[in-house]
C-alpha cells in the first residue's frame, strides 16, 4: 500500500507529533517477523505508539513499500523530562535501500548550526525540538540536507533503560575504559543493562572526540538493539519489549506499514554503514557545529543517491 492511499481518505494537513534508532527498527526488521503469531499483541502495541502524519512534501513522487522503494527514517532521541519539553539528544537518519540491501546511519551533531524551519532564526539544530516537536526538527532537517523524510521515531531515551533491560542487556564494544554516572566501562566487548546503556550512550565530555565519539557508541547501542530484537531469544521477552515500546516511542509507521517494511526491508539490517557530518568547531553567540556549504552538498548527495532520488 503506498502512502497516497494511506492518505486519500483524508487530508495531508501534517501531524507530526521519536528512536534512538531503535525501536522503530526492532519493531521495522524484527518484531514484525513475529506478527503471525502474536498480531492482537504487536497491533494493540503498534496503535499506541502511531501518530498519522502526510507524506513529505519533498517528494515528487509517492513511495510505495510494496514495491521496495528506498526510504528514509529520521530517529529521534529525546531527552524529555517532567516539565521540560526537552530536546533532541540523538539525530540519525537511516536510508534504506532494499535493492543494494544496504542501510545507511547519518549522525547529525546536536550543536550543528542550522536555520530553525518556521523560527527563521540560526540555531542549534537540537533546539527544533524544544521551539516546535516532532514537525519542527523534520522540516529542519529536511531542509538542511535537501532530502525527505519519509518516516520518523522518537523515543524519550529516559525509556531506552526500560527497552534495553526488556530485552535482557546489548552488547557494545568500547574503543577506552571510561566511568560515568556511576557506572564503569571497560575497553573491549561488553554486555549492558538498561542503566549502562544510557550511561554509555550519554557520555561525551571525557571522551577524547568528543560529541562524535557519542555517536558512535549511540549507534553501538542501536545496533546492538537491532541485533538483540532480531534474535528468536527475544519473543519470549515479548511481552516486556512491547510494554517498554508502548510507553517510550512515538511513530508514523502503522503496524501494515511495519509489516511491509519487515518482509521487504529486512536484508539491509545486514549491511549497515555509518557516518557523520565534518564540521568545525566555532564559538559564537554559543558554541556551534559549522558545515560548510560543500559538505553539507555533499552529505546530501550522498543520501539523494542511496534513495535513488535524481
Amino acid at each position: 500500500m503506498s502512502r497516497v492511499d494511506r492518505h486519500s481518505k483524508k487530508k495531508t494537513k501534517r501531524k507530526w507529533p521519536k528512536v534512538v534508532g531503535i525501536i522503530a527498527l526492532v519493531l521495522l526488521l524484527a518484531i514484525g517477523g513475529y506478527a503471525v503469531y502474536l498480531y492482537q499483541s504487536v497491533a494493540s502495541t503498534v496503535g499506541k505508539m502511531h501518530s498519522d502524519r502526510g507524506p513529505s512534501d519533498m517528494r515528487t513522487e509517492e513511495i510505495d513499500i510494496s514495491e521496495a522503494d528506498p526510504i528514509s527514517i529520521l530517529l529521534m532521541g529525546v531527552d524529555e523530562r517532567a516539565g521540560d519539553k526537552g530536546r533532541t539528544d540523538t539525530l540519525i537518519v537511516v536510508t534504506v535501500n532494499p535493492h543494494t540491501n544496504s542501510m545507511q546511519m547519518l549522525s547529525i551533531p546536536r550543536d550543528t548550526r542550522v536555520e530553525i524551519v518556521g523560527k527563521g532564526t540560526q540555531d542549534k539544530i537540537n533546539h527544533a525540538y524544544a521551539f516546535g516537536g516532532v514537525d519542527m526538527t523534520i522540516d529542519t532537517v529536511e531542509q538542511f540536507l535537501d532530502v525527505p523524510i519519509d518516516y520518523y521515531v522518537r523515543v524519550n531515551m529516559e525509556g531506552l533503560q526500560q527497552i534495553v533491560d526488556a530485552l535482557g542487556g546489548v552488547e557494545v564494544n568500547s574503543t577506552f575504559a571510561f566511568s560515568y554516572e556511576g557506572a564503569s566501562f571497560s575497553e573491549g566487548p561488553q554486555t549492558l543493562n538498561g542503566k549502562q546503556a544510557l550511561s554509555y550512550a550519554r557520555m561525551r565530555y571525557d571522551d577524547p572526540r568528543g560529541d562524535f565519539g557519542r555517536q558512535d557508541r549511540q549507534k553501538q547501542v542501536i545496533q546492538g538493539i537491532i541485533d538483540k530484537g532480531a534474535s528468536f531469544t527475544s519473543v519470549t521477552k515479548i511481552d516486556d519489549i512491547l510494554g517498554a515500546l508502548g510507553t517510550n516511542v512515538k511513530t508514523d509507521i502503522s503496524f501494515d506499514e511495519m509489516k511491509t517494511i519487515q518482509s521487504k526491508y529486512k536484508g539491509a539490517r545486514h549491511n549497515i554503514e555509518q557516518y557523520s557530518i565534518d564540521g568545525v568547531g566555532q564559538t559564537l553567540d554559543s558554541w556551534y557545529w559549522i558545515v560548510s556549504e560543500e559538505e553539507r552538498q555533499a552529505v546530501s548527495s550522498r543520501l539523494k543517491t542511496h534513495l535513488e532520488i535524481e
